[in-house]
């Protein structure tokens, strides 16, 4: 089976599946797709991410602030940690660094941050940590603020080989979206080739990035079995031992998440 490691199912637009989630969920299944992590970007709509997909017994959930939200969703330390509590939050986050788009706040990002990891080691949860254009400063305050017994994943990795190896260093693991199946990703696709498989997981950040052959669609978990193809493809490897490893290793991060049937 697969896992899409992380989605936004409350951000898709529902009308192009009958406006039903039951719908998007039905189609995951037929490809084999058996869990979701559904990720906060704002703790004003954590309630509202919830409600969307609550009745949904294998989707679970992250509670955090991504650093695009910091200005509307300030770092709250207590808010934050008594929506770690909720028995489906199996994850604290998106949260980091995006100097592409908003260096402006970056003293609020790296405050944002740092407070999430410092959390994070405290009530025993993984971090998925967003980072573009920041590499350095990423590395940096997870070195600074993290608790390596309660490390996490850089998501939908896009940037260097030498990250992504300092990343597994301090305890991460990577994973790949459909951006590696894009003409424009042959520098990516050599970082999917160099991070270990035992290292690494598989997700769609839909309704963003739909990979190959769904470009221009809004993407969807049922796609991460594409993701999941390109990587199998890179590393020359049977499709079956990715779905079975990339599993493996969610379960591994995210403890509180329990395998379908358990």
């Amino acid at each position: 089976m697969f896992i899409d490691s992380h989605c936004h199912l409350d951000m898709l637009d529902l009308s192009r599946h009958d406006d039903s989630l039951d719908n998007v969920i039905a189609a995951a299944r037929e490809r084999q797709v058996e869990q979701m992590l559904c990720v906060c970007v704002d703790l004003n709509r954590f309630h509202q991410m919830v409600g969307v997909a609550q009745e949904q017994p294998d989707v679970y959930f992250s509670a955090g602030i991504h650093p695009l939200y910091v200005e509307e969703s300030p770092f709250d330390r207590a808010r934050l940690a008594a929506l770690a509590r909720h028995p489906r939050v199996v994850a604290l986050g998106e949260t980091g660094l995006d100097y592409h788009y908003s260096k402006e706040t970056l003293e609020q990002q790296q405050a944002s941050f740092a407070g999430h990891l410092q959390l994070a080691g405290e009530v025993g949860l993984p971090v998925i940590v967003h980072s573009r254009d920041a590499r350095q400063d990423t590395l940096r305050l997870i070195r600074e603020h993290g608790n390596p017994e309660f490390a996490g994943v850089l998501h939908c990795f896009t940037e260097s080989l030498a990250m992504a190896q300092a990343a597994l260093e301090l305890g991460y693991m990577i994973s790949f979206s459909g951006i590696i199946t894009f003409n424009s990703a042959a520098e990516l696709r050599e970082v999917v080739k160099a991070v270990p498989l035992e290292r690494m997981l598989i997700e769609t950040d839909a309704p963003y990035l739909a990979p190959v052959p769904h470009r221009g669609k809004q993407n969807q978990p049922a796609y991460v079995a594409d993701v999941a193809a390109c990587v199998a493809e890179l590393k020359g490897v049977a499709l079956e031992q990715v779905a079975e490893q990339t599993t493996a290793n969610f379960h591994r991060l995210f403890t509180r998440c329990r395998a379908p049937g358990e």
